[in-house]
């Protein structure tokens, strides 16, 4: 070893030769030897310490997740391969068409679900009470043939003025009651439709039972003309929108009032039938519910009631309440003598006992007859589909067979005038 020393002896440095040599040795002496533990231990503190950082460990997480979707569908691949699969073909029957239900069951609250189906096909019916298969001829050449089919025209809207009309109705217990207006009007005239007579003999016709079965009642609404009067039963679903329609199209409209007929209860019109035994106070009740289910009006009819018609306290109520209300009443010739109420009329005939073409047209027939000879005839019917297309096509033709087709309103007379 050199050493470097001044003047006064002491050693002030090695050579650069010697320094060189010890580092050698130390390089060779750990050559091949593992790096030491503190070392080692440095780097894995400051790989956790990158790993912890918020950035790394969401793109690890996601690379992890990528890695495992990858992993699954490459070991596993489909899902559903493998498993095994079978086609079937689903044929669906035909739905069975129930019988058109009577007037009766169409009407009581028993009978809805029958009625509110499109209608039976009258072949199926082996009464033929429903139709038949007949194809009856007019007097104008137009042909009517008995089924649940409806193929006459649409009818032009004439518009009636929207219900209600201001002044005309007021609250009640169970929804907005007719009433007499402060200045005079009331709803037997305010709500019918406007009339015209031209000299011929007139006729008129009611078609109720409506608002059960959605498909003849627009039908009967559309392809009936203006002048023919729809009366609706008031049990039906959504009777205001039923009645609104039906004044949109032009036609003035009444409701149907259960009454007690014989064979009741057996026979039943409904909950709210008016009963021959009731009291002043069961009439007024009943009338409150039934005459407060819509608005728009002129008039009320009587569903069945044979036995009503017969009571003088039940009738002497039920007749007082539409005089006091400015209601007319318009009955199907059960109640010909019975006077009352604002305004009144009976029908000459019902045209649809008998639910056939030809026996329908046959008493069309005779109405029109009546009215020749007596200047005014009145009919009623119910809303079989065979019912509408017929009267659709009669009426067709009136004006050629020298008759005027008159609103039902038209025939009422004040009780004495």
């Amino acid at each position: 070893m050199i050493v470097v020393r001044n003047p006064s002896g002491r050693q002030i440095a090695e050579r650069p030769s010697s320094m060189f040599a010890k580092r050698q040795s130390a390089l060779a002496a750990t050559a091949g030897a593992p790096p030491s533990g503190r070392m080692s231990k440095l780097d894995l503190k400051s790989a956790v310490a990158v790993l912890k950082k918020p950035p790394v460990m969401v793109g690890g997480a996601g690379l992890l997740l990528l890695g495992a979707v990858a992993l699954f569908l490459t070991v596993l691949g489909d899902p559903r391969a493998g498993t095994p699969t079978a086609r079937v073909a689903l044929h669906r029957e035909a739905p069975v068409e129930a019988p058109a239900p009577s007037g009766l069951e169409a009407f009581s609250m028993g009978g809805f679900a029958a009625w509110q189906g499109l209608g039976a096909d009258p072949m199926t019916d082996p009464s033929g009470a429903a139709g038949g298969d007949a194809l009856i001829t007019l007097p104008d050449g137009a042909t009517v043939a008995g089924g649940s089919a409806i193929a006459a025209p649409t009818q032009p809207a004439s518009p009636l003025p929207e219900a209600p009309i201001a002044g005309l109705s007021q609250p009640g217990p169970q929804g907005a009651l007719p009433v007499i207006a402060t200045d005079g009007r009331v709803p037997a005239q305010a709500y019918a439709r406007p009339f015209q007579p031209n000299g011929k003999p007139r006729v008129a016709l009611i078609v109720g039972g409506l608002g059960l079965n959605a498909v003849t009642t627009r039908a009967a609404i559309e392809r009936l003309p203006a002048d023919v009067t729809l009366s609706f039963v008031p049990y039906a679903q959504g009777l205001q929108g039923w009645i609104d329609l039906a004044r949109a199209q032009g036609h003035e409209v009444m409701i149907e009032i259960p009454m007690e007929p014989t064979g009741y209860p057996n026979n039943d019109p409904g909950p709210y039938t008016l009963l021959a035994n009731a009291t002043p106070d069961d009439v007024t009740a009943k009338m409150n519910w039934l005459l407060g289910r819509a608005t728009g009006y002129f008039g009320v009819t009587n569903y069945l009631g044979d036995r009503f018609v017969t009571s003088d306290t039940g009738m002497a109520a039920f007749l007082g309440i539409l005089r006091q209300r400015g209601v007319a009443f318009m009955d199907d010739g059960l109640a010909r003598r019975r006077p009352g109420a604002w305004a009144r009329a009976s029908a000459d005939t019902i045209v649809d006992e008998t639910q056939t073409p030809a026996a329908i047209i046959g008493r069309l027939n005779a109405l029109e007859a009546a009215a020749k000879t007596r200047g005014a005839a009145l009919g009623t019917g119910f809303a079989y589909p065979v019912t509408v297309e017929a009267a659709a096509r009669w009426t067709a033709g009136l004006d050629a067979r020298g008759l005027q087709l008159a609103p039902a309103s038209s025939m009422t007379q004040r009780p004495g005038r």
